[in-house]
């Protein structure tokens, strides 16, 4: 036995017996009190009772609608955001990616027209915004929808 091993006498509490007597200290109504719906066997309210008052969930209103499961979420990136990039390459989710201007490849990118665009640009993504659309190509660049 090493010194790391021994356990204390004190460490571990043991359980209170209930009911065992009163010279247990829990006897008689086992800490229960004397009559009421708490001292029952089974006996209680639920934890979300609050006491007759109308309960918070009813106050609150309905959550309606529903989630639609095949609706697509696209990472959306801005013209300002692509301003920066040299014209000679050509520009994929996975350029995007490896250059830190999207973390998430799981799902598929739109670019969105905000900001301007001064220089050609080729750029590959699975949607386009229509003013997007036209600043790139106005600007001598192509588009290409993957």
């Amino acid at each position: 036995m090493k010194q790391h091993e021994v356990i204390s006498k004190t460490s571990t509490k043991s359980r209170k017996r209930r009911g065992r007597g009163y010279g247990s200290g829990l006897g008689t109504y086992s800490g229960k009190g004397l009559k009421g719906q708490n001292s029952r066997s089974g006996g209680g309210v639920s934890i979300y009772f609050q006491g007759g008052q109308l309960p918070l969930t009813k106050s609150l209103p309905k959550l309606r609608g529903f989630n639609n499961k095949f609706r697509i979420n696209y990472t959306t990136l801005n013209l300002d955001s692509l301003s920066h990039l040299p014209s000679d390459v050509a520009i994929d989710p996975q350029y995007l990616i490896t250059h830190g201007l999207i973390s998430n490849a799981k799902n598929p990118i739109k670019i969105l027209g905000d900001g301007e665009i001064d220089h050609p640009i080729n750029i590959k993504a699975h949607k386009f915004s229509a003013s997007a659309k036209s600043k790139i190509t106005s600007a001598g660049g192509t588009v290409e929808e993957i």
